[in-house]
């Protein structure tokens, strides 16, 4: 949900604020007494009311830039206790060759760990984690996991025959994985420098002017479940690649969920979290804001896009991961499905050999194309 207005102003998102001329930037020196401000560079003439209007829209502008950098999240409602009687239904797996925690409930053993393939783990109490507030259910099952991964072998031109003819899944196991979602009401702001030309044909010339605008743009905008992966051992670009989740289907957390899966620990808690939260709240508000700059030939933005937080709070959730290892020459390879979507994302082997025959492929084509545009020309 987004409400927008803007005008044509430029407010710099900084803490402090100098007076330059609005339009080569040079800067600026008022005159006791004088009703205009000449630049001394480009001759521009400003009234000193509108470069003092201007200035305190610049000044107001490096407040609410203050006023986001100091702002913060209420991280401290994250999560509950847990009772007495579901954390001694708890076990704590510590993998003795990566040293990853695996938490799942006590009916479930794990015989590898699904990060580095190591047979041997050692069972310990669980303590020491902050009770889920929601959790998504597993709906794809390993079936599915495994055929969604033969899909994903198809139409890759450059793996290797050996891979595809005798893969094999190793390992597969179902996981939740902890995240924290952030909301958060905020009122975003950005600057922009806009051009527009035009050409006109004199007849001996075409002459072209441009005419150049600094855009404000300002809305409030209300996000809703940002997620940011708890765990330092899953791949986080993996993570956001098998993105998004349908929360509508998030639940109240019931250790009866976990039957028969793992649970990976978290071991980036919520004030650890809150950076990649602003990162993608930042990035997700400048695109909104800078969508609305159009009707020019040319739009850059002039600073990074300024939010103060309103309105926010955390909530702890888990998320459904399968994860499945195969391996090709004695490497390991590892692949992450959404167990709730069945979006699948991983590395796979290259065949330098296909490689290197596609390359000299497209070298010859080329070759024979530019020697007949060359005969053709000729």
């Amino acid at each position: 949900k987004e409400t927008l207005r803007s005008n044509e102003v430029n407010l710099m998102a900084d803490t402090s604020v100098s007076y330059k001329c609005l339009c080569c930037g040079a800067p600026l020196s008022f005159r006791p007494g004088a009703e205009k401000v000449t630049c001394e560079y480009c001759g521009t003439e400003l009234e000193v009311k509108t470069v003092e209007e201007f200035y305190a829209q610049k000044e107001a502008a490096a407040a609410a830039a203050q006023a986001a950098k100091e702002a913060k999240w209420d991280t401290a409602a994250a999560g509950n206790e847990w009772e007495q009687q579901e954390a001694e239904l708890m076990k704590a797996f510590t993998c003795s060759s990566c040293g990853a925690e695996i938490v799942c409930d006590a009916n479930t053993m794990a015989t590898e760990c699904c990060y580095c393939g190591n047979p041997t783990m050692l069972p310990s109490r669980f303590s020491g984690m902050l009770k889920p507030d929601y959790i998504i259910p597993f709906k794809k099952t390993k079936d599915e996991a495994v055929a969604a991964l033969k899909k994903f072998y198809e139409g890759k031109p450059l793996l290797p025959d050996a891979f595809t003819a005798n893969n094999r899944v190793e390992a597969i196991q179902g996981m939740y994985v902890p995240f924290w979602l952030f909301d958060a009401d905020i009122d975003a702001q950005g600057s922009y420098k806009a051009s527009r030309s035009m050409a006109v044909d004199t007849g001996d010339a075409i002459m072209t002017s441009t005419s150049y605008y600094n855009c404000h743009r300002q809305g409030c905008m209300k996000f809703e479940r940002i997620p940011v992966d708890g765990s330092k051992k899953m791949d986080d670009a993996f993570m956001e690649s098998i993105e998004p989740f349908d929360y509508n289907e998030m639940v109240p957390f019931a250790t009866g969920y976990m039957a028969g899966y793992l649970a990976d620990k978290y071991d980036v808690d919520a004030d650890a979290a809150v950076l990649r939260a602003d990162e993608r709240i930042n990035k997700s508000a400048e695109l909104c804001l800078a969508q609305t700059v159009n009707g020019y030939d040319s739009v850059q933005p002039e600073n990074d896009c300024a939010f103060v937080k309103g309105a926010s709070g955390v909530h702890y959730a888990m998320v459904p991961v399968w994860i499945l290892t195969t391996r090709y020459k004695d490497t390991p390879y590892t692949f992450m499905m959404n167990g709730q979507t069945g979006e699948v994302v991983g590395s796979l082997p290259i065949d330098e050999g296909k490689l290197r025959n596609r390359l000299l492929i497209a070298f010859v084509i080329t070759v024979v194309i530019a020697f007949g545009v060359l005969y053709s020309i000729l």
